[in-house]
């Protein structure tokens, strides 16, 4: 298994504007000429808080309890409480907070709530997407968030190609945003593998090696083992909630 060394948090990408991981994951499961999810809303919704708690979990903000705490091992806890200087994050502290001393998978949903308009906000603001109402089947009036120059995509795709492809050991966020997508089971929806020469176990086998490695703490593997779950519970609601639809 591939060892990589672990970088600061604040390490960003060069010459484009900071972006929270969120905000990452967003843009990569946003398609760039349709504008919508390349996963369902629900999904999205628990990926989406789980990276903000993912987020704070690197930033040593967020933490498990280990044996000898007042709180049994495992649960929430918030090691550094201070502002973190910016709104969203400042917020998911505030909501981990509140849950402190519960599992990881409590506070996915109320992470998640909201968050994904709000997170479409900023990258229009910021000038990455723009909104545009469209019609579904020239009918259904739906919300599209577009890419306007693609610049941050790209270079988020890149590192995810170089990473999951070419065996380029990925960088601690990198391997966050893989971890998220591998999560989700959508590695291939935004590194199609036909068109980089890879089969698609070859790549899912890379994005599992990537997940399972030595770039987070304990605290972070929980974070995203419960955000694993969380989603296929999510998949499992809809899914049986469109066959009682269906029956009806």
């Amino acid at each position: 298994m591939l060892l990589w060394r672990i970088v600061a948090l604040t390490s960003r990408w060069p010459s484009l504007n900071p972006m929270l991981l969120a905000e990452d994951l967003l843009l990569v499961l946003t398609d760039d000429e349709t504008g919508r999810l390349r996963v369902t809303p629900a999904e999205a919704d628990v990926a989406l808080g789980g990276a903000l708690l993912i987020e704070l979990t690197l930033a040593g903000r967020v933490d498990l309890t280990r044996e000898g705490e007042t709180l049994r091992t495992g649960r929430l806890v918030v090691r550094d409480g201070s502002p973190v200087g910016d709104s969203l994050l400042d917020v998911a502290l505030a909501i981990i907070a509140a849950h402190r001393g519960k599992k990881p998978d409590a506070v996915l949903k109320p992470l998640g709530k909201g968050l994904r308009s709000r997170l479409y906000g900023r990258l229009v603001e910021q000038g990455v997407l723009r909104s545009e109402k469209v019609k579904l089947l020239g009918l259904v009036p739906t919300q599209t968030w577009p890419a306007v120059d693609g610049a941050q995509q790209r270079q988020l795709r890149t590192q995810l190609e170089q990473a999951l492809v070419t065996g380029v050991p990925p960088q601690q966020r990198v391997a966050a945003l893989v971890s998220l997508l591998q999560a989700l089971r959508s590695v291939a929806k935004v590194v199609p593998p036909k068109q980089h020469g890879i089969a698609k176990r070859d790549l899912e086998r890379r994005a599992k090696e990537i997940a399972e490695g030595d770039w987070g703490s304990a605290a972070v593997r929980k974070a995203v083992d419960a955000m694993a779950a969380a989603t296929m519970a999510a998949i499992t609601a809809a899914t049986s909630a469109a066959v009682i639809s269906g029956s009806g």
